[in-house]
């Protein structure tokens, strides 16, 4: 899983699109973030609507080798309105670690 930074906020994308762990976190509203040894415990907040747009855009700049081939041809250089359109496809929760 690819952790997204965007204006120094943190976003988890589902490049598969609605999938077990989409569904756990709805449910949850969170979880644990693990590398290595250290764990951070967080909440998630679902993004929604035209919010959605930048952070797909920057998401598929990052890694779009690796996971372009889930997008349907959109990438980061698609219009608004060709992501907009794949949007509801691939759920965005923007992450909050609790300190």
């Amino acid at each position: 899983m690819n952790l997204l930074t965007v204006d120094g906020q943190q976003y988890l994308v589902a490049p598969r699109g609605h999938v077990q762990w989409t569904h756990n976190m709805r449910a949850a509203g969170g979880g644990e973030l693990r590398l290595g040894k250290k764990v951070d415990v967080f909440t998630a907040t679902e993004v929604t609507g035209d919010d959605k747009v930048p952070l797909l855009r920057a998401y598929l700049k990052r890694w779009k080798a690796e996971v372009g081939v889930f997008f349907g041809g959109v990438g980061p250089d698609s219009s608004d309105d060709e992501l907009r359109r794949i949007a509801p496809d691939h759920p965005v929760f923007h992450v909050t670690v609790r300190s």
